[in-house]
């Protein structure tokens, strides 16, 4: 039985809190947040729970042998480190730090530790992403070209993060495992409309091996909420819209491929144009928090690494760091570290 110790109890920590509950395998024995409001509303709905204010004492509780870490992003480290220092499995909200360097030592400590350190990278827990990346590996998808994903609503505006290190983690994280590969280089822009220190949205490339790349719109300004990514292939065009419960993945059977033979005149067109069926495939229905969070459990009790493990964390944060120095180099090229 693991016990699990929630720290944060915001609108997403609740989350974790509701879905540790549910689930089998753990018992839910601690929750923490600075907010005592807060706390009350988590103690009427969880009875025997307990709680506090200071997260400290919430991961050195002896009964405590996982925090699950959903506070904002500027203190993941500081929590993580010293869940890890206690010998304590972590699960932390996304991203895993907010630098390289940091992020490096929480992956290094845990690896010398034998501890399970797990980013929630949420996305690749989702069945339809799953589904996805089923589809783009098959020989009927063809060679890729190139992805899009579009990440837009109206807010919530983060005090600490940009709009890249909150919402374009995601996308991030689903090129990486879809290709399977961290991209070699990236050019970005983004633009401060408000006016304080941060990025609202950023448009951003990312170059992978064999020429494919990969664009990501983030934004907390449009008051249209979108949740799409789009994968084209040599073979099929795949869309996976997060938004649709009905059709949350689409296969075009689409495509463009050059003749084989030369052409006889300049103006021959040399282009073919092969047209087909539009599928949508059953996706299962799934929550992906809770997928993660039984992915988490059981990597505990097997001893073996998570799928969005510690070093899968630290590749979307070198991702996210080149994104930032592109951004303010007015979009040069920046090698991914």
């Amino acid at each position: 039985m693991t016990n699990i110790g929630v720290v944060g109890c915001g609108s997403w920590g609740m989350n974790y809190v509701r879905v540790f509950s549910e689930i089998g395998g753990s018992r839910l024995c601690m929750a923490c947040d600075p907010d005592e409001i807060r706390l009350r509303g988590v103690r009427e709905r969880y009875h025997l729970l307990a709680t506090t204010t200071d997260w400290q004492e919430a991961i050195r509780d002896r009964w405590v042998n996982a925090v699950v870490i959903a506070t904002p992003a500027s203190t993941h480290f500081e929590l993580a480190r010293y869940a890890l220092v206690l010998g304590k499995h972590v699960l932390i909200e996304k991203p895993l730090a907010s630098t390289v360097d940091r992020a490096r030592e929480l992956v290094e400590l845990a690896e010398q530790s034998g501890l399970v350190l797990m980013v929630g990278h949420t996305f690749l827990y989702n069945d339809g992403v799953r589904k996805l990346k089923d589809l783009v590996s098959a020989p009927d998808f063809g060679r890729a070209y190139y992805l899009h994903a579009t990440r837009t609503n109206l807010g919530p505006i983060r005090s600490d993060v940009s709009t890249i290190w909150d919402l374009a983690t995601h996308d991030v994280a689903i090129f990486n495992y879809l290709l399977g590969a961290v991209p070699a280089w990236v050019s970005a822009v983004g633009s401060r409309v408000f006016s304080h220190e941060r990025e609202d949205v950023v448009f951003a490339t990312l170059a992978y091996a064999d020429g494919v790349i990969a664009n990501a719109h983030a934004s907390w300004l449009d008051p249209n909420k979108v949740r799409e990514l789009v994968v084209v292939g040599s073979r099929q065009r795949i869309v996976f819209d997060d938004l649709n419960n009905v059709e949350r993945v689409r296969i075009f059977e689409k495509g463009v491929a050059a003749e084989e033979k030369e052409a006889d005149t300049f103006g021959h067109f040399r282009l073919l144009v092969r047209d087909g069926d539009i599928i949508s495939p059953w996706v299962a229905p799934s929550e992906p928090l809770r997928n993660l969070a039984t992915h988490f459990l059981d990597c505990i009790r097997a001893g073996k690494p998570p799928l969005t493990d510690g070093r899968n964390g630290l590749d979307v944060v070198r991702v996210l760091s080149a994104i930032d120095r592109s951004v303010a180099g007015n979009g040069a090229p920046v090698e991914v570290e």
